[in-house]
């Protein structure tokens, strides 16, 4: 090796201004082609942590972005609140969609969010849904959570995630809650309670009207729309987060979600969207 940079040395004093540029630019190009994909990807890659509902949404959304800009989406679905504590932790997230708005402003309020950044993206909502197996009558609303026959109703954990507490909201509002408390399972997120009751471990479940619009669920069940007056409104709110690895590919994902093509894909699985660039 030492004989190896002496002579290189050795060399590289030989040649001409011209020729020793050209010889770098060569041998970097060389040096280059020969990394990973992965590492070279890793600078052009944006990680983002969304909150359940956005599940079948963000799909859709995520595939486009990347189609149309090559960056490539590292998507983390989980609760809201979870994803609160580990921001706060430190979590290496770069865009972070909370189901509840309070979340991201907690984040702004605390400096763990890029200032300016909080964007209210969507308005959310919750339906009771039973599978095909059910023989109850929807038509009869929350007080379906009552019959015998509904031994258990899943929904989210209101500790932490949102749906869960606009579900217990519900049940309180219709004054049932009492009543129906000792049947219900709770998911640790949205998306694992509605597939408690998609798979039959639960009876019914209050699950997010985004994820009753998924092509599997409506296959394989029906719901009925909680009226929106029965909880609070579902704000859900997006923040880029304070240190973000890669700040040009979080402001170009949520342009993309304001655009016409990303409002659609959000009306399509049930959210209410504010006019493009609204924020809070």
């Amino acid at each position: 090796m030492k004989y190896f940079f002496e002579h290189s040395r050795s060399f590289f004093l030989h040649l001409t201004p011209h020729v020793l540029r050209q010889t770098i630019a060569l041998m970097a190009v060389g040096m280059f082609a020969l990394l990973p994909a992965a590492a070279m990807a890793a600078t052009d890659e944006l990680n983002i942590a969304a909150a359940s509902d956005l599940n079948f949404a963000f799909k859709e959304l995520v595939g486009a972005f990347e189609r149309q800009t090559g960056t490539h989406v590292k998507l983390s679905m989980g609760s809201s609140g979870n994803f609160f504590a580990q921001i706060q932790n430190g979590a290496p997230y770069d865009l972070y969609f909370s189901a509840d708005i309070r979340y991201p402003q907690q984040l702004m309020e605390k400096g763990h969010a890029q200032p300016g950044s909080l964007y209210r993206y969507a308005v959310g909502r919750i339906v009771l849904w039973v599978s095909t197996r059910m023989p109850a009558d929807l038509g009869k609303g929350m007080e379906v959570l009552l019959d015998p026959a509904v031994r258990k109703v899943a929904i989210a954990n209101p500790k932490h995630a949102p749906y869960g507490r606009a579900a217990v909201a519900a049940m309180e509002h219709f004054k049932i809650y009492e009543r129906a408390k000792d049947k219900l399972v709770y998911g640790e997120n949205i998306a694992q309670a509605a597939q408690f009751v998609q798979s039959g471990a639960a009876d019914a479940g209050i699950i997010a009207l985004s994820l009753a619009l998924a092509p599997t669920m409506k296959e394989q069940g029906r719901f009925w729309e909680v009226p929106r007056d029965a909880y609070p409104a579902l704000e859900q709110g997006a923040v880029i987060v304070k240190g973000a690895s890669n700040q040009v590919a979080a402001h170009a994902f949520l342009s993309f979600l304001q655009s016409p093509a990303g409002q659609d894909v959000m009306q399509r699985y049930g959210f209410a969207v504010p006019p493009s660039g609204a924020a809070q």
